[in-house]
């Protein structure tokens, strides 16, 4: 490892046999020849950084995605080769890793004035929802997502966020697609709650200001 121009941990990646070579593959190699792993940090760090630093700032995102790949780095033994994309897998580790930081995570919610905005292409109507939720992006939808379980949290912004689908969310999260549904219903909910109080808070400041 060693640090790019941004003091980020980066790697040295070996040659690869062919661009198109799947996740899986790599991996599998890199059993064998630890080296080759670098080329599946460097394919997917700059997501799961993007992912991190959403969650938690980008100063500490830093340290969580060179400590996600190294868990990940030794953790590769046990990875499913029926799998060509690891990025569930990945993204599921730096999910655990937020996790620790539970705390830091709530307050870069509450005090953030603006979080990265969710993809613009939109899916499945209830992807659509998920994104809605997940659009206000100010200092109302942070605090919104504060008071969320971590298990609800994970699965809006995994689903909004990182669009992935509700089969990648479950793997990643090891659980049952009908659970992630269940817990994004819920987290929906919850921030469209607290999106709605506000716009109503904010339409009745207005008339006042407007005496009308």
């Amino acid at each position: 490892m060693y640090e790019d121009g941004r003091g980020r941990a980066s790697m040295s990646s070996p040659a690869l046999d062919g661009d198109v070579e799947d996740d899986a593959s790599i991996i599998g190699r890199s059993t064998r020849d630890p080296d080759h792993f670098a080329a599946i940090f460097d394919r997917h760090a700059p997501l799961i950084h993007r992912y991190l630093a959403r969650r938690v700032g980008g100063d500490m995102a830093d340290d969580l995605v060179a400590e996600t790949f190294l868990i990940a780095f030794r953790k590769r033994q046990g990875y499913d080769p029926g799998r060509a994309d690891a990025r569930p897998w990945l993204y599921g580790i730096a999910t655990k890793v937020v996790s620790q930081h539970r705390r830091q995570e709530e307050r870069t919610y509450r005090y953030r004035n603006a979080i990265a905005p969710v993809p613009d292409e939109l899916g499945h109507a209830d992807r659509v929802a998920a994104q809605v939720s997940a659009q206000a992006m100010g200092p109302v939808l942070g605090a919104a997502l504060a008071k969320l379980s971590q298990k609800d949290r994970d699965v809006l912004l995994l689903v909004a966020w990182e669009d992935l689908s509700y089969e990648e969310v479950a793997t990643a999260l090891g659980i049952p697609v009908g659970t992630v549904r269940s817990r994004l219903n819920r987290a929906r909910k919850k921030t469209r709650a607290v999106l709605t109080a506000e716009g109503s808070t904010s339409n009745r400041q207005e008339v006042v200001r407007n005496g009308r």
